[in-house]
């Protein structure tokens, strides 16, 4: 009875490493946490004509999904709004309010796309869409670096990169200054780090 036993746990563990190598062989994607602490979404924006104005978000959450095998992966990004953050109080306050981002009726910006055009099994661009302040439209971005090495601390992969794009701000109805003559593009920078998931 006992050597019965052991055979069924010997195909027992046999068939689960197999599932497992199959798994592994057809690219399962895997999921990554975006950390807080490494990801700082920020803006270039014009001031009157006369010089640039930059700021960033300090707090991002969210997910990133990856399958090298498959070329293919998901980002799904969550913006708090009211951790804008100029370097000036007084325009932190403005931009929270209700005659910019106004935080309190749209606490978070959220972005979420398909990753795209790997090269060498990187991602180089995010077809995606923005929403913001109650408007949801396409923003492309262009990834200008990606590499994942292994964490040295939590001993599990650990992805980074930085993704590009420039928008208009008045089409989601962020339209403060325009009347003086604000030029309505937006460059908006994401550097990221995600950590997988365990």
């Amino acid at each position: 009875m006992h050597d019965t036993v052991s055979r069924h746990a010997v195909h027992a563990l046999v068939l689960s490493s197999a599932i497992a190598l199959v798994g592994t062989a057809t690219g399962d994607p895997l999921a990554y946490d975006i950390d807080p602490a490494h990801t700082f979404p920020s803006f270039e924006a014009d001031h009157m004509g006369i010089s640039i104005w930059r700021g960033k978000f300090d707090h991002t959450t969210g997910r990133v999904t990856l399958d090298k095998a498959a070329a293919s992966g998901t980002v799904d990004l969550v913006i708090d709004l009211s951790s804008i953050d100029f370097g000036y109080a007084d325009l932190n306050t403005w931009a929270r309010g209700p005659q910019f981002l106004d935080a309190a009726a749209h606490p978070t910006a959220t972005y979420k796309g398909a990753l795209g055009g790997f090269v060498a099994g990187v991602p180089t661009r995010v077809a995606g869409e923005l929403s913001l302040h109650g408007v949801t439209r396409p923003v492309a971005l262009t990834i200008s670096s990606f590499r994942c090495i292994p964490h040295p601390m939590l001993k599990r992969e650990l992805c980074g990169a930085d993704a590009g794009a420039t928008f208009r701000r008045d089409e989601f109805g962020l339209t403060a200054g325009k009347d003086y003559g604000f030029d309505m593009d937006v460059v908006l920078r994401i550097q990221v780090e995600a950590v997988a998931a365990p």
